[in-house]
């Protein structure tokens, strides 16, 4: 007697259609968008191991790494370098215009070899119109008023980043605030409520179409003092934003910016120190294991003021738990050192390969893969 596998027979069910057609098996197992990233599905799960499969350790930490290119990143010629060599996952467009964004895109692609890249833009309302020129005009963050307005704005922006090819938008900022100098008007206001029902129309808009929204800046940049751009800043005693990000996480966004901040006094959360981004007390514990957040964890630029006397900074953000790791400031150093611990901890090579396998997961619901 035969013996037939529960999952060989569900795939042998699975393809055929309620007409008695055979579907091809690579049909049905590429059919995934960004609304299967969250759901339990054998076939997706099949596709991220075989794709993971593939992939020497070596470029399994390439993926995690996110340089920037265009004016206010790196030189074409390290971009196509890292490229060559597999050490990196994909691009943060930053500084440039839609027509050179567009032909660095062809480029990029065209030299590529690896697993295919993930454009990414700071493409909040209020800053892509600055960083990036050609964009259709819209109106400051904290200028939008209503639901509907968010949802118009999202919709503006998703045309223009689709256009350029870029599918991971490091946007809505969710600070509440409109009064601190790394923020101003990025934010949706000071109100919680309205925080988040921007925030989430935002983050719904900008996904139904096939972009990775961000929230951003967990924990939360809104009640400190100073900017992280220039300075380690400080979250003095209870996180009073982490609740915003609760209901977002539920809703389904997909990926979290952690910021560079400090949390002092308080008993559970303090970070000695620490940037939010480099702590695993906060990345890990808090974000992932106590909020429950399943999706891409990424951090803030690594080249910013907040991280210049921390050393190690962006090692230490791999180990605290983060996915991709944007904008290092030696792409090479820190490629190096992931491969090294992969080599020596067991439970280090672990983690890795779960970053790994979110960052294959998002690229195939993506359909990049």
């Amino acid at each position: 007697m035969f013996k037939i596998s529960f999952i060989g027979l569900s795939l042998v069910l699975l393809s055929f259609c309620s007409f008695g057609q055979i579907i091809p098996q690579d049909t049905i197992s590429n059919s995934f968008t960004l609304k299967d990233f969250y759901q339990y599905n054998p076939l997706l799960e099949r596709r991220v191991d075989s794709v993971f499969n593939t992939l020497t350790d070596a470029q399994r930490a390439g993926q995690m790494i996110i340089p920037a290119a265009g004016k206010l990143g790196k030189p074409t010629t390290v971009i196509n370098q890292l490229v060559k060599e597999q050490k990196l996952g994909g691009v943060l467009l930053l500084g440039g215009n839609t027509t050179d964004f567009k032909q660095l895109v062809i480029s990029l692609n065209k030299q590529n070899k690896g697993l295919p890249l993930l454009y990414s833009a700071d493409a909040e309302p209020s800053l892509i119109n600055r960083k990036i020129g050609g964009t259709q005009k819209v109106k400051n963050t904290a200028d939008i008023k209503s639901v509907e307005d968010a949802r118009l704005t999202a919709g503006i922006i998703n045309k223009d980043l689709l256009d350029m090819g870029i599918r991971h938008n490091f946007a809505p900022a969710c600070d509440m605030t409109t009064t601190n100098e790394a923020i101003g008007n990025r934010s949706f206001g000071s109100n919680r409520d309205t925080v988040v029902w921007f925030s989430d129309a935002f983050i719904q808009t900008t996904q139904e179409v096939g972009i990775v929204a961000t929230a951003k800046h967990f924990p939360g940049h809104g009640f400190v003092k100073g900017d992280t751009h220039a300075k380690l800043v400080y979250i003095d005693g209870e996180l009073k934003e982490v609740d915003t990000y609760r209901p977002l996480i539920t809703s389904g966004v997909l990926s979290v910016m952690v910021g560079h901040i400090a949390i002092k006094n308080n008993e559970i959360y303090q970070t000695d120190g620490l940037p939010a981004s480099c702590s695993r007390k906060i990345v890990t514990d808090l974000l992932q294991h106590e909020l429950g957040f399943k999706g891409i964890v990424v951090t803030d630029a690594m080249n910013m003021g907040a991280l210049s006397k921390i050393p190690q900074a962006t090692f230490k953000a791999v180990q605290a738990g983060c996915d991709m790791i944007l904008m290092p400031p030696n792409e090479n150093s820190l490629h190096a050192s992931i491969v090294q611990e992969m080599k020596a901890n067991e439970t280090f090579k672990n983690q890795i390969h779960t970053s790994v396998k979110k960052i294959i997961r998002l690229k195939i619901c993506l359909e990049l893969l």
